[in-house]
């Protein structure tokens, strides 16, 4: 199973490339808009995953407490 990150990161090049193949603009604008939809996902998924690694080590530190819900 692939992670969030590496499925939003391909469904991009996938649209880039077909944004790229596109015989009409409307269909390059389509897929030029999916590519920004799955990059704007991955930069929110890449941000949560960031956040949940500093946590343990947060807590490690005495910053934090396991029984914190965020």
């Amino acid at each position: 199973m692939e992670s969030d990150a590496r499925f939003y990161r391909r469904r991009v090049n996938e649209e880039l490339a077909a944004a790229g193949r596109a015989v009409t603009e409307a269909a390059r604008e389509r897929r030029t808009i999916l590519a920004n939809l799955f990059l704007e996902r991955l930069k929110a998924s890449e941000a949560r995953s960031a956040s949940i690694e500093c946590v343990p080590h947060a807590i490690e530190a005495g910053e934090a407490s396991i029984f914190e819900w965020r």
